[in-house]
């Protein structure tokens, strides 16, 4: 049966791609914790599975099968959730990753997008088409809860998922909008009777408003456990991973560490004039890159960078990164000679935590 089920849910997945649904990624962060401590113990990138795919897929249709649903039964007050196609110009650091590695992505429609992200794949660099699709995550609107009334039914399409209507219906142990839905389906079925505030089209907006702000203040405190747990589990420790660059900007260079899922910042400048680590890097916009002397950083360029955790300033630590390869002498560090325990070594196993970083939600 569950064969069943994921062939189809593969069927499912090839009819909205083809649709133009975006297939985007983000990084996700695994925690292995301490059973007794609660602390950090192992971090890790979250590896997907087929299976997640196989029940988003039946999520997403039993999300758009209710919001049909409800907005025919309830066309002023439904709860539902749009996705804005995002303008021209946020496209242009994708346009321009894209440009400096040979390869044309159009942006002008979803499929478009979609059609130019399936074919920038490179077999000797696997890597590369994820850091597009990271990039592109970076370059969407956010996706909101409103009431069916309030807004142009043209403007309710779902821009990411290529649907011209949708909700959330599967989770309402997690989600107020979800209860909202549930409540009324149950109308439309005749399960339940309606109520004032439930049909009232000024009363679901202003609900809905309230869930847009909550939701990100949830996405504010996610990422502030990641950066939370992440300092725990690096305080004390040097690693010498490898990373990626996926940002360039004027001082600095934005590194992605697939083992741990994680981003990190390599500033090429210090703040201190003194400092005599300030050598003369050359900023390349429309490149976009960094040089100095012979040394080039580019987008997707492959380095290896030392990772610990900047105590300098108690009250604000953070998590820094220093270039170990490509070397630039009086700029780069040696390599980490001494191989760190594992503090979690001796200990009862750990229970796994999951925090996600910057993804993109539906």
């Amino acid at each position: 049966s569950l064969r069943i089920l994921l062939n189809l849910s593969r069927e499912l997945k090839q009819r909205r791609t083809s649709n133009g649904a975006l297939v985007l990624a983000s990084s996700e962060v695994r925690f292995n914790v301490d059973s007794e401590t609660a602390d950090p113990i192992d971090v890790q990138a979250k590896v997907p599975r087929e299976t997640n795919s196989m029940v988003e897929e039946f999520m997403l249709a039993a999300n758009i099968s209710s919001a049909e649903r409800i907005y025919a039964e309830f066309p002023d007050c439904a709860m539902l959730r749009r996705h804005p196609a995002p303008p021209p110009s946020n496209f242009d650091p994708l346009v321009k990753a894209a440009r400096q590695q040979g390869y044309t992505v159009e942006v002008d429609t979803g499929k478009q997008l979609a059609d130019s992200l399936n074919k920038a794949t490179d077999p000797k660099r696997t890597y590369m088409n994820t850091m597009l699709r990271m990039i592109a995550t970076r370059c969407m609107m956010q996706a909101v809860y409103f009431a069916s009334g309030t807004i142009e039914e043209p403007l309710f399409r779902h821009y990411g998922l290529a649907c011209p209507i949708y909700t959330h219906f599967t989770s309402p142990i997690r989600r107020y909008a979800d209860v909202i839905v549930h409540r009324l389906l149950a109308v439309s079925i005749d399960a339940d009777s309606t109520y004032a505030n439930l049909v009232d089209k000024k009363h679901t907006e202003k609900v809905a408003n309230n869930i847009n702000y909550r939701h990100r203040m949830a996405q504010y405190a996610s990422r502030a456990s990641v950066n939370l747990y992440t300092h725990i589990y690096f305080r004390g420790r040097k690693r010498d991973e490898t990373g990626y660059v996926l940002f360039i900007r004027q001082n600095a260079v934005q590194v992605l560490i697939p083992k741990y899922g994680l981003e990190g910042t390599l500033f090429l400048r210090s703040n201190n004039k003194n400092d005599l680590a300030n050598l003369e890097w050359v900023f390349d916009e429309e490149e976009p890159s960094q040089t100095c002397g012979e040394v080039k950083v580019t987008l997707f360029m492959k380095l290896l960078v030392q990772v610990y955790l900047d105590t300098s300033d108690v009250q604000h630590e953070k998590l820094a990164l220093r270039l170990v390869d490509p070397v630039i002498e009086g700029f780069s560090v040696p390599r980490t000679l001494e191989v760190e325990e594992d503090k979690g070594e001796g200990k009862r196993e750990g229970e796994e935590v999951t925090k996600n970083n910057k993804k993109l939600k539906t």
